[in-house]
């Protein structure tokens, strides 16, 4: 009898553990009727076949047909962007000769320009006399559709923060390096609490820590860092433990890994918010930048997910 009664207890306490543990992460008595928010990767961009991408892969030589006329990274693309409907645009940052922040992407000028060399090279005068067009083809160079469209486009970071005062923002820092850190930190540092609340920041390591010094509480993101967080979360999550290293964080992760941590969809993502940071879904393996760019991939996103969602066609997912 006493052997039975040391089962039935040790049953107990087990079945106990694991319905503590269910009532902890289950998302099912959180707010379902949330919407999630849509992050438009450089504004409204053109788009290319993503299984033809590799680390040294020119994209503006392999996008599809057209479908609008707006370029990566400018201005223009960012206001439609947000006429659409997106929460928050991204864009990519450099460092010029001159000091200034340029926005454009590629290390490469050639790759989408008509000039040569790196945005380091040069003054933030002579990028915006390029042709940031000038290199886009569908059709292997037959025809370049925007070719002598883009002249002037490029902007420098601070036309960006003054385009758009109230808006929130992802800056990539493309050469996230101290120097960058420290320019970037030129641009952000007069900003009251309320604005820098809407930027966040990602790139390499050392800029980021350089800015995390100057301010504890901006929101960044590092892949080496984020690794190190989500392990520990993985580890210490099931008790609803956030881990400093989470705090003031952006997260992106594809959807088919984000159902393995602990509280997903809806109890994660409260509580990644309650300690200032984003959660952002990403389709495929999250190597490419792959977003949810068309309708149908919508109905892949859980119900009552109230986070961001990574998209490259704002004008093709969102309701407006």
């Amino acid at each position: 009898m006493k052997k039975v009664r040391m089962r039935r207890i040790t049953v107990a306490i087990i079945v106990s553990c694991i319905l503590l543990l269910w009532l902890n992460n289950t998302s099912l008595f959180t707010n379902k009727t949330d919407t999630y928010k849509l992050l438009a990767h450089r504004g409204l961009a053109q788009t290319f076949d993503v299984s033809q991408v590799e680390w040294d892969t020119n994209t503006a030589q392999i996008i599809y047909e057209p479908e609008h006329e707006y370029l990566e990274n400018t201005i223009e693309s960012m206001e439609v962007a947000f006429e659409y409907g997106a929460d928050v645009v991204e864009l990519d940052v450099q460092r010029t000769k001159d000091g200034k922040l340029a926005v454009f992407h590629d290390y490469d000028l050639s790759m989408r320009t008509n000039g040569e060399g790196s945005v380091n090279d040069y003054t933030m005068d002579w990028l915006r006399k390029l042709d940031i067009g000038y290199g886009y083809t569908a059709d292997n160079g037959k025809i370049y559709p925007f070719r002598g469209k883009g002249i002037g486009l490029m902007p420098e970071l601070s036309e960006i923060l003054e385009t758009f005062k109230d808006k929130e923002l992802l800056i990539h820092m493309k050469n996230g390096d101290l120097e960058t850190g420290k320019i970037l930190w030129t641009y952000l540092k007069n900003m009251s609490d309320k604005r820098l609340a809407q930027i966040t920041v990602y790139g390499n390591d050392d800029g980021l820590m350089y800015l995390r010094e100057q301010n504890s509480s901006i929101r960044i993101l590092s892949m080496n860092l984020l690794k190190k967080a989500l392990i520990k979360y993985e580890l210490l999550g099931w008790s609803g433990y956030i881990p400093k290293e989470l705090h003031n964080m952006e997260i992106h992760i594809p959807l088919s890994y984000a159902k393995y941590l602990w509280g997903w969809p809806n109890k994660f993502v409260e509580r990644m918010e309650s300690v200032n940071t984003r959660v952002v879904i990403v389709e495929g393996n999250g190597k490419w930048s792959e977003g949810f760019d068309t309708v149908e991939s919508l109905e892949k996103i859980p119900k009552g997910y109230s986070g961001y969602v990574w998209t490259n066609r704002i004008d093709t997912v969102s309701s407006k």
